[in-house]
């Protein structure tokens, strides 16, 4: 293989969840096992909701876990004049038009037609000016069908008559993720896009635009499995015990969080689960991620990290348990 470039790509709108923290890892882990560059870019389109704690509170998480990045922090809203002309381009060659309609709109022209409601094309033939609050729409082909070859997913196919014609522009002029995805992806020449399940339906989208930008073949796919509570629900953010920071302030080690973030969807081929990264990034293939829902148990989290703690040396001890020890405790004690 040749050496890949893969990169992660979190938006700066919440803290570094466990899902996020494994979209990293095994990004990190494919690139090193190969030989590769991981590339961190950050996804800051969406004006309204970006903070720059929140950057930090996603660089941070990944330095203590020793993921670390050979290009970036990239910022995509600075490359946001790349995707406007990519946009225009795609108006001038006829693969995408202005939209004026709100959503209540295409709702009122649905009913009135007798169709589900939802956007149908309506402003495909209407000649609608750029202004504020017009949005730029993706002309999705009428026939045929857009292919993804998923590495763990195998082949997922799409019928282009059930892709409406997508946003790329939001009425403030603002690009779409979609939109910058696939230009990013493809000037950074990202060769593969390793990220969650949740995004396996935007792939058809991407490949569309990436087709309809001249951009020749798009980047290999690889969606990994669901993460899921002990309930077998989607792990949330809201409702689960999944920020990164705190599993850190509680006393987790590093190393036994990157092996318990390892084993959700991919599996040693050996079955000897706790071993060091190094071993990790040896072993590591996304031939070995499976498709099924991986469970975050954090008892099994406890059990990883009471083995590594119990492999540290006295001395090793006393350093990683300091910061949790009161200022008047004799350290000597401990060691």
């Amino acid at each position: 293989m040749t050496a890949p470039r893969v990169r992660f790509a979190p938006s700066p709108t919440g803290y570094l969840h466990v899902g996020g923290a494994r979209t990293a890892l095994f990004n990190w882990l494919f690139a090193r096992h190969h030989g590769g560059t991981f590339v961190l870019r950050i996804e800051d389109t969406d004006e309204a909701k970006k903070t720059e704690a929140f950057v930090d509170a996603i660089l941070d998480p990944l330095r203590w876990l020793g993921i670390d990045w050979d290009e970036g922090p990239l910022f995509q809203s600075e490359r946001r004049h790349l995707h406007v002309a990519a946009i225009d381009q795609l108006v001038v060659d006829g693969r995408a038009y202005f939209c004026d309609l709100t959503r209540e709109d295409s709702d009122r022209l649905a009913e009135e037609a007798g169709l589900p409601a939802g956007y149908h094309g309506w402003s495909r033939d209407r000649d609608v000016a750029d202004g504020p609050g017009v949005v730029v729409r993706f002309r999705t082909p009428d026939d045929g069908s857009t292919v993804v070859d998923d590495v763990i997913r195998g082949r997922v196919e799409v019928a282009h008559d059930s892709v409406e014609d997508f946003v790329i522009r939001r009425g403030d002029g603002s690009p779409v993720f979609l939109l910058a995805n696939a230009v990013d992806d493809h000037d950074m020449g990202i060769t593969h896009v390793i990220r969650g399940e949740d995004l396996l339906n935007t792939a058809p989208k991407v490949k569309l635009l990436w087709e309809a930008l001249g951009y020749g073949d798009s980047p290999v796919y690889a969606h990994l499995p669901l993460l899921v509570n002990e309930k077998r629900k989607k792990l949330s953010k809201r409702r689960d015990d999944v920020a990164l920071g705190d599993f850190r302030e509680r006393g987790y080690l590093p190393e036994a969080m990157v092996n318990a973030l390892a084993l959700l969807g991919w599996g040693p081929p050996d079955g000897v689960e706790i071993r060091p990264v190094a071993e990790i990034v040896e072993l590591f293939s996304l031939d070995d991620v499976g498709k099924g829902a991986a469970f975050f148990d954090v008892q099994k989290l406890d059990h990883i990290n009471g083995e590594y703690i119990r492999a540290l040396s006295p001395a090793e001890f006393t350093a990683t348990a300091d910061p949790w020890l009161p200022d008047h405790y004799d350290r000597r004690a401990v060691a």
